[in-house]
């Protein structure tokens, strides 16, 4: 959230005045004739105004009158790997961010690069998921809103994001799994076919479905900035108003 400063506050005031004295000198002078009568008065209305501005400028942040709160909403990415949570992830963020609204991306990637040891049993990666809510928790509490990608594919780490996080948004981005092997450019699910990569989600391990999602998108029928674009609407409509 951005705050007035003072030194805004006071180059707003000077930048008005120069149209605003031009204006009072201009009328005096075509009332009176007196040019340096004109002056003086537009001198005399500078000083006084700038900090009278400046005053009125100041009373205003502190009236809450007209102003609406937007409350923090998480937006939650869920689907099988390369099923383009990432990618749409970070289009819907580069389209939240034109609203001028506090904002925060988190990955998966770059949490477990921060992270490198939590694991991928059913129990690390749902101990993994109290942290990410902890950490949301703590940017809401600040009132900023976050964008997260994660594979999440048990329904009870996904509820226990929904309990901890306010105006939870669960985005499932549904695609089949053949198709998000043909996206596959880094051989992850050949790997895990092969047995190199142990508790990989769709292969050798369970991905559940979410039963009560607020947006499902079929990215095999839905190109990614379409995606983008009808989640970016859907916040709007619901927090951003």
């Amino acid at each position: 959230m951005y705050k007035e400063t003072n030194l805004r506050s006071i180059v707003k005031g000077i930048s008005w005045r120069f149209v605003a004295t031009g204006t009072t000198v201009t009328i005096v002078y075509l009332f009176f004739g007196q040019l340096e009568m004109a002056i003086a008065a537009g001198l005399m209305e500078t000083v006084l105004k700038v900090g009278l501005f400046w005053g009125h400028e100041k009373v205003w942040q502190r009236v809450r009158f007209g102003k609406k709160r937007i409350e923090p909403f998480n937006l939650w990415f869920t689907g099988l790997p390369l099923s383009g949570k990432t990618t749409i992830a970070d289009k819907v963020y580069e389209k939240l961010r034109t609203l001028d609204i506090p904002l925060e991306r988190i990955d998966s990637k770059d949490i477990r690069e921060l992270i490198p040891d939590v694991g991928y049993t059913r129990e690390e990666r749902n101990r993994h998921m109290k942290r990410i809510g902890h950490l949301i928790q703590t940017l809401q509490k600040n009132s900023i809103s976050t964008v997260a990608s994660f594979v999440s594919p048990y329904r009870e780490s996904r509820k226990a994001i929904r309990t901890m996080v306010k105006n939870n948004i669960v985005v499932y981005l549904k695609a089949d799994i053949e198709s998000c092997k043909k996206r596959d450019y880094k051989g992850v699910y050949e790997k895990a076919v092969c047995g190199e990569l142990k508790n990989f989600t769709g292969i050798s391990d369970v991905y559940e479905e979410p039963q009560h999602a607020e947006i499902v998108i079929d990215t095999d029928r839905t190109d990614p900035d379409e995606a983008a674009e009808m989640i970016f609407q859907y916040v709007k409509r619901k927090y951003v108003k």
